[in-house]
């Protein structure tokens, strides 16, 4: 038996919708001032701690800031993909507590790595997301290229690992790996967390 409760089913639930739209008003203003010369990322993006760039809101706007279109597509379908199924099964409150603890923790993590890239995005947060959804429902398929089934807890390793090499070996490649690792070790520790402490109240 679980210590959560599905709270029904919305294909755009609370939390995930203002998110969603959230995300394409900082993207979209981002573009428009960017047009007259004036660029969010100078302030909003999430800078090393070593750089003396680093300002204390950077942990929470790093996280609505996308480099391209590409970038922010990919982001925000997974997060409804993976955000919405959470959000049904926990319900708004915890699912936005865990999506905001996973972007800030993994934010704060990697500002304090030396060297790292300027960082935007929802990546941290959404990998944390896929952690969850993998973790409470184990044995659901993902279909990889809508074609080829796998279940979650395997496309979860698997993905793990991958990050996990690429941050090693290719940590010039502009991709913040371990700060998206960083974002499933918050959500793993706070997952664990509820599940030791079914009855704590957020």
């Amino acid at each position: 038996m679980t210590q959560y409760q599905p709270q029904g089913f919305s294909l755009l639930p609370t939390a995930v919708k203002h998110l969603l739209i959230i995300n394409a008003l900082v993207f979209a203003a981002d573009y428009v001032m960017q047009r007259q010369g004036l660029y969010l990322a100078n302030y909003l993006a999430l800078f090393s701690n070593s750089t003396g760039q680093f300002k204390l809101w950077q942990p929470l706007t790093y996280m609505f800031m996308h480099a391209n279109f590409s970038h922010i597509f990919f982001n925000m379908f997974n997060l409804w993909m993976f955000g919405a199924a959470m959000e049904n099964f926990w319900g708004t409150r915890r699912f936005l507590v865990y999506y905001l603890a996973c972007g800030l923790g993994a934010g704060l993590i990697y500002s304090m790595i030396p060297g790292m890239h300027v960082t935007v995005g929802a990546s941290a947060a959404v990998y944390g997301l896929l952690l969850a959804f993998g973790m409470t429902f184990p044995n659901e398929y993902i279909y990889l290229y809508f074609l080829m089934p796998i279940k979650t807890k395997w496309f979860i390793a698997g993905m793990i690992v991958i990050e996990l090499i690429q941050g090693v070996f290719y940590s010039y490649d502009g991709v913040a790996h371990f700060a998206h690792l960083a974002g499933m070790l918050i959500g793993f520790l706070l997952i664990m967390w509820w599940r030791k402490h079914p009855f704590s109240r957020l």
